[in-house]
């Protein structure tokens, strides 16, 4: 599994202790990515209010505003709600903890002290799905864009035999504007193109 060099994604690390920010730094340093830090649930719900993230890397025991109260919060909100979290805890975490960690969203648990090549490896995981998802929006974007064109290029069409010749046939417009709304209709969700 391999994540896209020449364009990185940023992965948030959410930790109160600076030990543990350095630690998760130095482990996810190898997978070349942006990485940012927040102290706190507070902070990290600003900094995902900022940019865009393909995964969180969230300590459940913190001050304040606690790990799956910021979970939830993130899971909340229309902008980060898809961005996968992976919630960070302790050794002495029960079944609860998976219980109300998965209730509130979270996509996966890692418990402290954490295997530099597990975590790796299910970072990895998410950042292959974030840059597999920002390739099938491309390619959405550009088929719409082709679209958008086409319909375009129709619609001048039907305005031109509508100023150059008044008269033109009504089922020879009507066509026209069949052709026009399958087309729209294609770039409806839920439709199939058909008028």
């Amino acid at each position: 599994m391999s994540v896209s060099l020449a364009n990185p994604s940023s992965i948030l690390i959410v930790d109160d202790l600076e030990e543990n920010l350095v630690a998760f730094e130095a482990v996810l340093g190898p997978l070349h990515q942006n990485l940012v830090r927040a102290r706190s649930g507070e902070q990290a719900l600003k900094a995902m209010l900022r940019q865009e993230f393909a995964v969180v890397l969230l300590d459940v025991r913190m001050p304040g505003m606690d790990g799956f109260e910021t979970a939830a919060n993130i899971k909340r909100l229309d902008q980060t709600k898809d961005v996968p979290i992976i919630l960070v805890t302790g050794t002495e975490a029960g079944a609860d903890y998976a219980y109300r960690g998965y209730a509130i969203g979270a996509a996966d648990f890692i418990a402290k002290p954490v295997d530099p090549w597990v975590l790796r490896t299910k970072v990895n995981v998410f950042l292959d799905l974030h840059r597999k998802n920002r390739q099938l929006a491309m390619r959405s974007t550009g088929e719409d864009a082709d679209r958008l064109t086409e319909i375009t290029e129709r619609l001048a069409q039907i305005e031109q035999l509508l100023r150059t010749r008044p008269e033109t046939d009504t089922a020879v417009l009507l066509d026209r504007i069949t052709e026009v709304e399958r087309a729209v209709g294609a770039l409806l969700p839920g439709r199939t193109g058909t008028a």
